[in-house]
């Protein structure tokens, strides 16, 4: 007889941190905690999310011209994850922004490989690697 064990997850809440990037007109997100709609939206503001997701510039900030989300801090996503990840490339597409993802975990490059996202967003191993792009 197996028994089925509820998966608990230890993990840091779900934040969008926005910053500048070292190179000009890069903007870095850094999303930390689980991308997934019942971790997104318990512990942020869907307004709060819009407004980190922004792509326009803060005042005395120059524009984006390249937008790198690092995931490296995101252990798994879910389809509303997924679904925002893939907005948010849309977005950066119709604003003539390069975007790049970086830092995927495992778990989160399986599900990018699944359902072929991997070959529509441009993916980096780091920020690092990513700025140089």
């Amino acid at each position: 007889m197996t028994t089925a064990q509820a998966q608990n997850w230890m993990s840091t809440p779900f934040n969008i941190e926005r910053k500048r990037g070292k190179a000009p007109g890069t903007l870095i997100l850094t999303l930390t905690g689980p991308f997934t709609a019942r971790d997104m939206y318990g512990a942020l503001a869907p307004i709060d999310i819009k407004n980190a997701l922004d792509l326009s510039p803060a005042a005395g900030e120059e524009p984006a011209t390249l937008n790198i989300l690092d995931l490296t801090a995101v252990p798994y996503m879910d389809s509303s994850g997924l679904g925002m990840l893939v907005t948010h490339y849309a977005r950066n597409q119709n604003r003539g922004l390069k975007m790049i993802a970086v830092g995927a975990s495992p778990r989160v490059l399986e599900l990018m490989k699944l359902t072929k996202i991997d070959t529509i967003i441009p993916w980096a191993a780091t920020v690092e690697a990513a700025e140089l792009a």
